[in-house]
């Protein structure tokens, strides 16, 4: 059962907003080149799991990704490793209240009124007192969540089949074509790399903790596949009419039962994945950097909920910038780490992900902020 509560742990935070970016971004570079960088990003994240597996089970201690920089690569490492998940992690909470704010709006404004700051509001407060409370029983909600989430797909499925068609599958914005677009956007989308410690508590010691190299293919495989079901349900059925925000306007298409559902399931998907990274910045926070338990809580949810109020309300470049940067940091620490405790025969795969990775980074500095 454990093995189950783990997938569901990894698939379920990886299933959140970041799903909900992709139909979006494929009408943007169309569906060939979304499917190849899927294959691409999908395959180079399975490796970096799976190696972080490795540094988990064969480092003592439960720790976390800078507590392992620290151990295998010295202070520096660890700093570094700090800034980028800690970094990297509020930028995700940002995304999560982005989109909980917009998908409550969509949900409640006919009837109660109000905008998006009002309902985002709500959804940062109900949030935060979750990661207060450290809610314990978060998996099994999550995993009850993709389960319900997952049906309700193939309901869509079936709903909309007489508004699939194979041209607003191959729909192609004109004029928006960006190739480098999904790359940032899928290392947010395809990345748990901060739950791996989490599930190998879950696992605690013993036999068990080995079934943690077992459960990242299981974890990244489902994410992919229920993410291209996703891309192939919204983008055919909506086509040149995909919001931003996936189901947005679903309503057009499907009226607003199927629609609803959809929105509070996705609400719910999104609202666990938030808990769970929002429990994790909170722990690295008082754990690690000896902050006392309601100053980490309180820094872990008012620093991205600022961040929204100032204006930064547009999370598929938020989830771009943190994908392309924060994410390819932690991963070129994983693969330094990893060399430590291989040898050096791996650098015929570690160099060029790191090389792919700096390039990365360098790119969307650029792209963003030049």
């Amino acid at each position: 059962m454990k093995t189950v509560y783990g997938v569901s742990i990894l698939a379920g935070t990886i299933i959140g907003a970041g799903l909900f970016s992709l139909p979006y971004i494929t009408s943007v570079v169309g569906i060939g080149v979304m499917l190849g960088y899927m294959v691409f990003i999908g395959l180079i994240l399975l490796l970096i799991h799976y190696f972080f597996a490795e540094i988990c089970l064969k480092t003592p201690d439960y720790l976390r990704l800078p507590g392992f920089a620290k151990y295998h690569l010295g202070k520096n490492a660890q700093k570094i490793a700090y800034f980028s998940g800690i970094t990297g992690m509020m930028g995700a909470i940002l995304a999560y209240l982005i989109l909980g704010g917009e998908f409550l709006t969509a949900l409640l404004s006919s009837t109660f009124g109000g905008d998006t700051v009002h309902y985002t509001s709500i959804y940062f407060v109900v949030s935060a007192a979750f990661i207060f409370f450290g809610i314990k029983a978060i998996s099994k909600i999550e995993f009850w969540g993709i389960v319900t989430f997952f049906i309700l797909l193939l309901l869509t499925f079936f709903r909309g089949f007489n508004e699939i068609s194979t041209e607003k599958l191959f729909f192609i914005r004109e004029g928006a074509f960006d190739f480098f677009l999904p790359y940032g956007a899928l290392l947010f989308a395809f990345c748990g790399l901060a739950l791996v410690p989490e599930i190998e508590e879950t696992l605690s010691l013993g036999k068990e903790r080995k079934k943690l190299l077992k459960i990242i293919p299981i974890g990244l495989i489902i994410s992919f596949f229920i993410s291209l079901f996703f891309i192939i349900i919204i983008l055919g059925i909506m086509g040149e009419g995909t919001t931003r925000e996936a189901l947005v306007g679903l309503e057009d298409y499907l009226g607003n039962g199927v629609t609803s559902l959809l929105l509070v399931f996705g609400l719910l998907v999104i609202f666990t994945s938030l808990i769970t990274i929002g429990l994790t910045v909170k722990k690295i926070l008082w754990y690690d950097l000896q902050i006392p338990e309601k100053k980490a809580w309180a820094i872990t949810c008012l620093v991205p909920f600022s961040l929204f109020l100032f204006g930064v309300k547009d999370f598929i470049t938020v989830i771009g910038v943190v994908g392309a940067t924060m994410i390819a940091i932690d991963a070129i620490l994983i693969l330094f780490m990893y060399e430590k405790i291989k040898d050096k025969r791996v650098r015929i795969i570690t160099y060029p992900l790191i090389v792919l990775f700096l390039l990365g980074i360098i790119y969307e500095v650029y792209y963003f902020f030049v």
